[in-house]
């Protein structure tokens, strides 16, 4: 037989190509899917807020957004934290690290860290003269003022405890009672102090 021949007796005899059929989808198929659609409304309907402007609006400011943030460790809160960047940040910087001879550091100071009836006394009348902060001593530019002197007690201890709190800073939280007592104890003062006057309180 010739090749041309077998060749052709090859491709007649081939299987004819198969052809696609309708098929009907299992039923456990639709209901598993539409069991799924469920599933999904559901875990949205609990925890898309359903669109609440106060989840999915942007914020005007990144400041406006800052004051929304968890606290920080150890019971700082979000107007702690406002009221330190209207007061504190112009002169002690947002990081707390202060300004060279100008503002000294809150980070890891002494002052901050140390009696807390002590470092109330500072924003309440201010200082006045050098003082030493983690060895280095500032002469500062003028004198600080008492720029805690207008706050409530709450709001005073809220910067208080944001201060200690903040930037690796860890220490106890200022309550709204010591700031009370403290002022208190200084009645009707309003002679700012010195650091050694500070050094005496404990």
């Amino acid at each position: 037989m010739s090749q041309e021949a077998s060749q052709s007796i090859a491709v007649t005899s081939s299987p004819p190509e198969p052809k696609a059929a309708p098929t009907i989808v299992p039923i456990w198929l639709i209901i598993a899917f539409f069991l799924l659609l469920w599933l999904a409304m559901v875990y949205f309907d609990q925890n898309s807020g359903w669109f609440d402007t106060h989840v999915y609006l942007p914020y005007r400011s990144l400041a406006e957004l800052e004051t929304f943030q968890p606290p920080p460790r150890g019971g700082g809160t979000g107007q702690g934290r406002e009221n330190f960047e209207k007061i504190c940040a112009l002169c002690h910087n947002s990081d707390g690290t202060g300004r060279p001879n100008q503002a000294p550091p809150f980070v890891g100071s002494e002052w901050v860290l140390g009696p807390v009836n002590r470092l109330i006394r500072i924003p309440q009348l201010g200082i006045n003269g050098p003082i030493k902060v983690k060895g280095v001593e500032f002469q500062g530019t003028q004198n600080m003022a008492a720029m805690g002197a207008a706050l409530s007690d709450q709001d005073l201890a809220d910067v208080l405890t944001y201060i200690r709190t903040s930037w690796g800073n860890k220490a106890s939280p200022v309550t709204a009672a010591q700031v009370k007592a403290v002022r208190t104890e200084l009645g009707n003062r309003t002679q700012q102090l010195s650091a050694d006057e500070l050094m005496q309180v404990q």
